[in-house]
């Protein structure tokens, strides 16, 4: 069976990059550790290796109980699950939230300028005058050296223990949707009580992503388990297709965060 006929053609590289360590944990026996993984990509690994095979495991970690970017380890199944050998540092910092306002890409930001790829970063938590930042442990000193400021505010980063992260739980509402197509503007169009004309703004204007990635094509046809975000109106998912109406259009079954 064709792995690939499960994918889009644009998951590929991805899909041969986890094939590729999947070969090399058998082959050698050695554990292997990624980068930080969106959801998405973390589905596909799990997909690929799946919960029955019998000569590797796969274990997930962020850093918390409910982070959403995590570092993968792929093992021998008879290599033990060790928080420690995911390699993540927790990084603090507080800030006078009374006098400047700093948001998630503010921070983002902050680091990217430093040069420092976006796979070596976990979860970012900005709240209450507190930031705190999930990332590989092998970075953490330049980090902690080098990020003093984020815009106008001054901050002094230390590290933590990750048993002291903040938890940020979703909390994710399901309901059923019919839409006319499968087409990203017609289901944006119904999952956040929008016009037509207006989900095609938001995409034309780079605003959508799905999967993490942004999409600038309304035509875009959406598959189950995909996320969808639309800047300013939050995040949800499509969670299931369940087929047609008589009248020829889509049953869905969704998710927003609320």
């Amino acid at each position: 069976m064709d792995i690939y006929q499960h994918f889009r053609k644009e998951e590929q590289p991805f899909i041969d990059q986890v094939l590729s360590w999947k070969e090399q944990v058998e082959q050698t026996f050695q554990a292997k550790l990624t980068e930080f993984l969106d959801p998405r990509e973390q589905h596909i690994i799990e997909m690929i290796i799946g919960p029955t095979n019998d000569d590797i495991n796969m274990y997930s970690f962020g850093g918390g109980l409910h982070t959403e970017r995590k570092r993968v380890i792929i093992a021998p199944f008879y290599e033990e699950r060790m928080d420690d050998l995911f390699q993540l540092s927790l990084l603090q910092a507080s800030y006078q939230n009374k006098f400047i306002t700093l948001t998630h890409p503010d921070v983002m930001g902050a680091f990217l300028s430093l040069g420092i790829k976006r796979n070596k970063l976990g979860d970012i938590f900005v709240e209450n005058g507190m930031i705190q930042i999930i990332t590989a442990a092998e970075i953490a000193p330049f980090i902690l050296a080098n990020l003093t400021s984020i815009k106008k505010a001054k901050i002094k980063l230390e590290e933590k223990p990750l048993s002291e992260k903040i938890e940020n739980e979703l909390h994710w509402k399901e309901m059923d949707k019919t839409v006319s197509s499968l087409r990203l503007d017609a289901v944006l169009k119904e999952i956040y009580n929008v016009s037509r004309k207006d989900a095609s703004e938001f995409i034309h204007k780079g605003q959508v992503k799905v999967n993490f990635k942004v999409v600038e094509d309304g035509k875009f046809s959406l598959q189950e388990g995909d996320l969808l975000s639309v800047r300013g109106k939050g995040r949800s998912k499509l969670i299931k297709i369940n087929g047609r109406t008589k009248k020829d259009k889509w049953k869905i079954a969704i998710a927003i965060i609320i």
